[in-house]
């Protein structure tokens, strides 16, 4: 039986999502939760393990708990929303859920630095971003990320985030994820 603090987790979670995801998701022709949703179906499809489906689902709850608007990307404002969902999910989960959500942003830079062909896979939006968000990686910022244990994950948290973008694809709710969420939750 889940705990008091995790039926409190994922609730809040749900509720975002329900109360949120509806939100245009920069320019893409899917909505936040959508987004979201198809980003966890990519990791699922992978047969990634339940921490990283989660860390898929969850990669981009900072822009609905964050102070920034949720369209400061799109007018060029960095929002962090990196930041502000991992230090969210971090008082409620392990680091292999919270760490990759933290490093997506940082990912998406990794591979414009390192993978000849990246830059190319992405969206408008994304390139947009990534130009507020800094551009790809020197050579140092490569030898900090790559050092992160948790950067492979991140990497392949980004590569669902890259392909989570199907305008009228069929995927599982949030709510399907519910038993997962609550199984993980740790604080």
């Amino acid at each position: 039986m889940p705990s008091t603090n995790s039926k409190h987790a994922v609730e809040f979670i749900l509720d975002l999502f329900a109360r949120q995801g509806a939100t245009e998701y920069m320019g893409e022709a899917v909505t936040m939760s959508q987004h979201m949703e198809q980003t966890a179906a990519c990791a699922i499809a992978d047969d990634a393990a339940d921490d990283l489906v989660i860390a898929a689902l969850l990669h981009d709850i900072g822009h609905f708990i964050g102070e920034h608007p949720i369209d400061a990307l799109e007018k060029g404002d960095d929002n962090y929303h990196e930041e502000v969902g991992a230090n969210y999910l971090q008082k409620h989960f392990a680091p292999s859920i919270s760490e990759p959500v933290r490093l997506h942003v940082a990912a998406k830079r990794y591979l414009c630095a390192t993978d000849a062909d990246y830059l190319g896979r992405l969206s408008d939006a994304s390139i947009n971003s990534l130009k507020v968000q800094g551009g790809p990686m020197n050579a140092a910022e490569i030898a900090s990320f790559e050092a992160n244990p948790h950067h492979q994950a991140a990497v392949k948290l980004r590569r669902y985030d890259d392909d989570g973008k199907v305008a009228g694809l069929t995927i599982n709710p949030v709510t399907s994820y519910r038993q997962t969420l609550e199984s993980l939750v740790v604080r």
